[in-house]
């Protein structure tokens, strides 16, 4: 991407596609630079995102899913929303093959703040499909050079079914890790489903972590999040300690065409992270 000009993508190429749901309209797409220089400038953090484009499509703004610690590619898991308008794009990426060639603008936007949540325990609530820019601070946080920088990390993760879990893989690999507790749930199982049933809500309550040092990042859809901070209320987070982005209002990724406006903050730039003190400061219409 030209120094001088945001509006000029990266050019990238689909190195690896991986069906992340039984009902395969959720893929991860690994994607690598075709100028070197470009990937050393791709400098990101986890929470960013980038504008994907499609040649002759347009482009939708997407969460970052890999970390920054994962070199020579980047990922993002990509939901197919429709074959018309607004899904115009997403439907024309997951029609695409492995070798196919894109452009990619970014990094976007704010992160998750890696200096506030140093040396604290870290409660990481996700839902659904929400779960990607989630996946990739755990990463980092997990990462060799970068776990003594973190107290406990507590994730409580939940879908639908067992079919719509997100990055089943790694999910197994954490769960058996000891430096970090996974709580992987799902609000109803099948004949194979051998894990917890229940809602994310629900299983923060049983799970009760505590609010001594610690800060709580939750992402997922509304009805989730409306029913899971009181619960981390009544445990004893502030508003400062609880952390959300608001990744569905990223429109153009550079605050110029505003609509992602809220209040006297741009999402694209001024988010999609924010604490819940900062947005009790904007109108009620996110």
């Amino acid at each position: 991407m030209s120094d001088n000009n945001p509006y000029i993508p990266m050019p990238v190429q689909i190195a690896k596609i991986t069906n992340e749901v039984d009902t395969n309209d959720i893929k991860t797409f690994r994607f690598t630079f075709l100028n070197k220089e470009d990937e050393e400038k791709f400098k990101y953090t986890p929470g960013q995102f980038g504008e994907l484009s499609i040649y002759g499509k347009g482009e939708s703004p997407i969460g970052i899913a890999s970390s920054p610690t994962e070199l020579g590619y980047v990922e993002f898991t990509v939901q197919r929303a429709g074959t018309i308008v607004p899904g115009l794009v997403t439907a024309a990426l997951h029609d695409l093959d492995e070798g196919a060639q894109i452009g990619l603008r970014g990094p976007l936007g704010n992160s998750w703040p890696i200096e506030f949540l140093e040396n604290k325990n870290i409660v990481v609530v996700g839902g659904g499909f929400a779960f990607t820019t989630l996946r990739s601070l755990i990463n980092y946080m997990l990462y060799k050079d970068n776990r003594k920088r973190f107290g406990e990390i507590t994730v409580v993760y939940g879908a639908r079914n067992p079919g719509l879990l997100l990055y089943k893989d790694e999910l197994a690999e954490w769960e058996k890790r000891d430096d970090i507790k996974t709580i992987i749930t799902v609000d109803k199982g099948n004949e194979t489903w051998k894990g917890r049933e229940g809602f994310v809500p629900a299983v923060c309550k049983d799970t009760a972590p505590s609010p001594k040092d610690a800060v709580a990042v939750i992402c997922g859809p509304p009805i989730m999040i409306k029913f899971t901070l009181p619960v981390f209320f009544e445990l004893g987070f502030s508003k400062e300690n609880i952390l959300t982005s608001l990744e569905m209002r990223m429109k153009c990724g550079i605050g110029k065409c505003g609509r992602c406006n809220v209040g006297s903050q741009y999402v694209c730039k001024d988010g999609p992270v924010f604490s819940l003190a900062e947005l009790d400061q904007l109108p009620r219409d996110f």
